[in-house]
């Protein structure tokens, strides 16, 4: 079960928003709107992705998260095949 935000969504991204629109330092904002720097932190890195994704909806959010964890265990499968194979390559040439 997720953790329930402490903080409305719009809340986050008038927040990012302020961030963003002032030459503030983030700790700073942070400081006036009473929340963490590394609060503010997170939502802006996450805003950030956001934007990269092109505003996925959930469900396209969703199958890029399954996608990119497929991804890196195929690549670890990847790593321990290729490892593999040169330790029996090693070994039949003894």
């Amino acid at each position: 079960m997720g953790r329930v935000n402490k903080y409305p969504e719009e809340f986050r991204r008038e927040a990012v928003e302020l961030y963003r629109s002032s030459d503030r330092p983030r700790a700073e904002v942070a400081r006036s709107l009473g929340i963490a720097d590394g609060s503010l932190a997170t939502w802006v890195a996450q805003a950030e992705r956001d934007e990269a994704d092109g505003a996925l909806d959930v469900d396209e959010r969703a199958e890029l998260e399954r996608l990119r964890k497929e991804n890196r265990e195929l690549k670890m499968d990847r790593e321990i095949l290729r490892k593999a194979a040169a330790y029996f390559a090693r070994e039949t040439n003894r």
